[in-house]
């Protein structure tokens, strides 16, 4: 019955053979390998949690292809998913690529029919940056270039730069990718706080932290509040799941991908997405060292590069902001706050806010990885489980302390000293 109604609407679920078959098809595909088709080599690489992809490469060019599917691709046809995620990601890839194009691959084509994307083919040595974390690899611009991303594309999708009706148009667009904004509030701010069925932690080392997870008040005071303000605040286009599993990164290069879960939301969530999940690489590094490497000095760097990129964002973000104070974004209407002192304490209030917001999102995503569906490889390739069990304490303790105390921080690096304070033996 699924079959059927997925042919109806046009959609049909491609693997290698039936991709070369489209691609001939396909004029704009065509065109990106030089009409050179003999020779194709296709290769299914989809390593996430919801779809397939797979990388074309011909004699004369290459690009990848993503396809999304109606249901969750790691746990099967009982957890339906709406396809129509990849419409919001092609939307998001053009939108963040006009604004910052040195980091965001180019779409080549989008058929909404079949929720397939083809866009640029990040060839090694691109990989992923969580794999470059695990392995202990250093990347020199990182933060120069998670910052560029997320100053540019957040402040000029705000009402910092939009007039409120260009913003309400943007916000109703993107209002259609509700379902996986439906499925992070389940994941991220309700089922960590519960018994839920595909709730999963380190079995038994784990067992008492998550029960006093379940148990602790405050801290579930704190989730609904960031739930909240998840599910109301339209404040910027955000990536929507800016983890290091979203990055490909090579020593130069920095290429943010994935944004299917794309929408209009609190700029905090997608700044705390990426320093949580810093945080987390930070403190499952004992688990990969070893007695050639003890790892404590590529924990310096991972610390570096949390506050590097605070700093460089906010320095960024203001600066953007300063350039077009007077531009026709309706936030803070010039003839009003039309003086320099003025103005200066509106972007004091407004960047600890965000500062606030981005601890309390990082927090909630760093609990949600160590007791919830879907958990990171920085952890789950530690193969000794004590070890691996002990890492996820450390760094669920610094999750809880930073989410219940986040507005007590002036400083990323305050932020840095705590979590410095709970990774020592």
């Amino acid at each position: 019955m699924a079959a059927a109604a997925a042919a109806a609407d046009g959609f049909r679920a491609l693997d290698e053979a039936s991709l070369v078959e489209y691609i001939k098809a396909t004029p704009a595909l065509r065109a990106q390998l030089g009409e050179r088709l003999e020779g194709l080599a296709i290769k299914e690489v989809g390593d996430g949690n919801l779809n397939f992809v797979y990388i074309v490469a011909g004699p004369a060019g290459s690009f990848v292809i993503k396809q999304a599917i109606p249901y969750v691709r790691c746990i099967g046809t009982s957890w339906p998913l709406t396809k129509e995620r990849a419409y919001f990601e092609s939307l998001a890839l053009k939108e963040h690529g006009s604004l910052c194009p040195n980091h965001v691959p180019q779409v080549y084509h989008f058929d909404r029919p079949m929720s397939l994307i083809a866009m640029r083919y990040l060839e090694p040595p691109h990989i992923i940056l969580r794999k470059g974390l695990i392995a202990g690899i250093e990347y020199p611009l990182l933060a120069q270039h998670m910052s560029d991303f997320l100053a540019r594309t957040l402040f000029f999708t705000s009402l910092l730069y939009h007039a409120t009706l260009e913003h309400r148009h943007a916000v109703a667009e993107f209002c259609g990718n509700a379902e996986l904004c439906r499925l992070t509030e389940q994941v991220v701010f309700s089922d960590p706080y519960k018994v839920a069925q595909y709730n999963r932690w380190t079995s038994p080392h784990l067992d008492h932290d998550v029960e006093a997870v379940r148990d602790d008040d405050i801290l579930k005071i704190e989730a609904a509040e960031l739930k909240s303000m998840f599910c109301e605040r339209a404040q910027a286009l955000i990536h929507g799941d800016l983890h290091t599993g979203s990055i490909m990164v090579t020593s130069d290069s920095t290429q943010v991908i994935d944004p299917e879960f794309a929408f209009y939301g609190p700029m905090g969530f997608d700044i705390g997405a990426f320093l949580g999940n810093l945080i987390l690489a930070f403190f499952s590094q004992d688990g990969h060292a070893d007695k050639d490497n003890d790892r404590m000095v590529y924990k310096q760097w991972i610390l570096r590069t949390i506050e590097e990129t605070w700093n460089l964002f906010h320095h960024k973000f203001v600066s953007l902001w300063n350039e077009n104070f007077d531009g026709h974004g309706e936030a803070y209407l010039v003839d009003i706050y039309n003086k320099p002192e003025l103005q200066l304490l509106v972007q004091k209030k407004y960047m600890t806010d965000l500062f606030h917001d981005a601890l309390g999102f990082g927090a909630a995503k760093m609990i949600r990885r160590i007791v919830g569906v879907a958990h990171v490889e920085d952890f789950e390739s530690i193969s000794d489980v004590t070890k691996r069990a002990s890492c996820e304490r450390r760094a669920l303790d610094c999750a809880k302390t930073i989410l219940k105390e986040r507005r007590k921080f002036e400083t990323i690096g305050q932020v840095i000293s705590v979590v410095q304070e709970i990774s020592a033996p």
